[in-house]
């Protein structure tokens, strides 16, 4: 992988075992999923308040750590970038990339079955 977020999942994955007296990283890996967790929820609250007192340069440096903290929790719960790149793709194939289809568009109905298959396929797999 040669973009930001395979560098750092690599770079995660590498000091998974690491001394967590020498590595924040290896610190917050063994501190359990819980941890990494709250961790990422409380960078996703520090975005959106940053976004909405309009400060962009705090967005910028605040969704870096949102981003590091989500690498983060994927190494521990087993998720590769590649996961989540292959489920975004399929996701663009159903709905488009950037637009969210209107709820009472023609295919809505399609779309919505769709999205209950999946459900209960990944509810199958627990």
């Amino acid at each position: 992988m040669n973009d930001s977020i395979g560098r750092l999942f690599d770079a995660v994955v590498a000091v998974k075992q690491a001394d967590p007296a020498a590595s924040r990283t290896a610190r917050l890996l063994r501190a359990g999923r819980a941890k990494m967790a709250k961790k990422l929820a409380e960078e996703a609250v520090e975005v959106v308040i940053d976004a909405m007192t309009g400060n962009r340069n705090a967005v910028v440096n605040e969704s870096a750590d949102l981003l590091y903290n989500l690498v983060v929790l994927w190494v521990a719960s087993g998720v590769h970038p590649g996961d989540v790149w292959k489920e975004m793709e399929r996701r663009e194939r159903l709905f488009g990339i950037a637009e969210k289809r209107r709820k009472d568009s023609p295919d809505s109905e399609i779309r919505r079955k769709v999205v209950a298959l999946e459900a209960q396929r990944l509810h199958k797999r627990r």
